[in-house]
């Protein structure tokens, strides 16, 4: 890689496909915890799952052109950092 060569496109896609895959499983893993009440859609565990799973999925669509899939991850990666930003000022703030 020292070289300056670039990476060749196959390589590239390979990469892309797996951060895709990887995206849509951890997306779906959190689906299924939440809807099997072994973790609550409030928790940062639930919202990490999301988000990090968006940016993989969204990854992929951005590399495909796929753009509506690209706007719906930019939301999903939106609601679940809000999610997690408004847990933590509950969790600060005093009751």
């Amino acid at each position: 890689m020292g070289n300056g060569a670039a990476t060749p496109l196959w390589q590239v896609k390979i990469l892309i496909d797996i951060a895709g895959w990887l995206g849509a499983a951890l997306l779906l893993l959190a689906y299924f915890l939440v809807s099997t009440g072994r973790v609550r859609g409030s928790s940062g565990r639930y919202q990490a799952l999301n988000i990090i799973g968006s940016i993989l999925l969204g990854g992929n669509a951005l590399f495909y052109g796929a753009m509506p899939s690209v706007g719906i991850d930019v939301a999903w990666i939106g609601i679940g950092v809000l999610a997690l930003v408004q847990g933590r000022k509950r969790a600060r703030s005093p009751e």
